[in-house]
């Protein structure tokens, strides 16, 4: 897969449409709306139609860095500095206050992921009175590295502080995100108690059962239990968050000249790989095992979580190359057949062209749509130019962005998260009702382009 040419300019006009489409979703930029925030919260997870959680368009903003990245386009920059901007909270480390009653660990980490590819694409950087990207991951990660126990041995909560309904759940994404960004901030700055912690999450997170010998990634465990029952559902972005994580790692001790460890670290992603294509790509088509055979179990989330596995297979393939073959492949059958699903005219967007989720499909629109299924799309698509990229930078290879080392520690959830309270703003009363249905819900799992004009049909 080496896209020229004509097939190059293809691919971009078709990120560019389906960029576009989901941006139609987003209201953040226009006058008395609220920058950073899609519209919602949707009153329960299960309704797929009636808007999104905040950690979301943070997940949304990365793909536009990717596709600023990939085609060049900055019509979305300013839109995404805003937004991001506007959401770090009173102490710059994506915690505001009004998302308090719903903050998981993984919500931060999606703004604070976002941040860190700012810092490696060198995304247009803030002013300088303005909190940077580098600082900002750094943030996320100093306040998540103050919220890790004891318990079960080690580990992060999926829920950010102990008031909130399934705080007990430690789980494969809120470790992965952690993982991930550990792992991504060593690289970048060289700094290598980054990289300990990484190891030492990927430690306990093996250790205990959530990602076993055949590399299959489970979902989570119940501290209350003693971390002795495994959920095991599959979700296809923890099996990305650790792939681009221990990638990552594969890099950052090659760099080093420490070949025993990235070996180590190369026997993991090559597994990660194997199992994740053969789990999540059958036929070569990206697929979300846990809900896509019947949509209707899909939750609104579960319909974006394919746009981060495609998004950290590529991004894998720039640190870790032996990986770039099979990444590719899956890439270009992904791509052609997300781009024949986006076929669909929902009642809100009549265009013919709105991108539903199941790829598999072809051109027989699976009649979903929305910011997930564009965000998925959007990445399957403009990351078949992930060839002719470059690479992501740090500190040393021309990376500018200003980082904070202490970012985020003067926060009190991060000096003491036990003291944080909830949030009393009644328009956030969403965020809790949805972490008690989605607690009810984990709680029953414990016991490339075909298009011959480069446009969507």
């Amino acid at each position: 897969m080496c896209p020229r040419g004509g097939a190059v300019d293809s691919i971009k006009s078709v990120a560019g449409t389906i960029a576009f489409d989901m941006m139609s979703y987003y209201k953040g930029n226009l006058s008395g709306q609220i920058p950073g925030e899609l519209p919602g919260p949707p009153p329960n997870p299960t309704i797929t139609n009636a808007g999104y959680f905040w950690w979301e368009t943070g997940a949304m903003f990365g793909s536009l860095m990717d596709y600023w990245y990939y085609t060049g386009d900055s019509t979305y920059n300013d839109v995404v500095s805003q937004g991001m901007l506007f959401q770090t909270g009173t102490n710059n480390d994506f915690l505001p206050q009004n998302q308090t009653n719903g903050m998981g660990n993984d919500d931060q980490s999606f703004w604070g992921m976002a941040a860190m590819t700012a810092a490696e694409l060198n995304f247009p950087n803030p002013a300088a009175d303005q909190p940077q990207w580098l600082a900002l991951a750094q943030a996320v990660y100093n306040t998540q590295l103050a919220r890790f126990d004891n318990l079960c041995g080690g580990g992060l909560h999926w829920q950010a502080f102990p008031f909130l309904n399934g705080y007990s759940y430690k789980n494969s994404i809120a470790n992965g995100c952690f993982f991930n960004i550990a792992a991504r901030l060593a690289l970048y700055t060289g700094n290598a108690s980054y990289a300990t912690n990484a190891i030492s999450t990927w430690d306990w997170t093996k250790t205990i059962g959530l990602i076993d010998d055949e590399y299959n990634i489970y979902d989570g465990t119940d501290s209350n239990q003693n971390c002795t029952t495994i959920n095991h559902e599959q979700f296809s972005y923890n099996a990305g968050v650790f792939l681009l994580g221990a990638a990552t790692m594969y890099n950052y001790t090659a760099s080093l000249g420490q070949t025993d460890q990235s070996a180590i670290w190369q026997t993991r992603v090559e597994g990660l790989l194997n199992r994740t294509i053969t789990l999540f790509f059958p036929n070569g088509i990206g697929f979300e095992v846990a809900c896509e055979a019947q949509l209707i179990h899909c939750t609104v989330d579960m319909l974006s979580y394919k746009a981060y596995l495609v998004r950290w297979l590529a991004a894998s393939t720039k640190v870790a190359p032996f990986v770039t073959d099979a990444v590719t492949a899956v890439l270009k059958t992904s791509a052609a057949a997300a781009a024949l699903q986006c076929s669909g005219s929902p009642a809100d967007h009549p265009n013919g062209r709105m991108c539903g989720l199941s790829w598999s499909k072809g051109a027989v629109w699976d009649g979903t749509s929305g910011v997930g299924q564009q965000m998925a799309a959007l990445e399957a698509v403009q990351s078949n130019l992930i060839l002719s990229a470059k690479a992501p930078l740090t500190n040393t290879t021309g990376g500018t962005s200003q980082g904070n080392p202490t970012a985020g520690i003067d926060d009190p959830s991060a000096q003491n998260p036990t003291a944080v309270k909830p949030a009393t703003t009644a328009d956030k009363a969403g965020a809790g009702i949805f972490t008690l249905v989605v607690l009810s819900c984990v709680i029953g799992g414990l016991a490339w382009l075909s298009l011959p004009d480069g446009k969507i049909k």
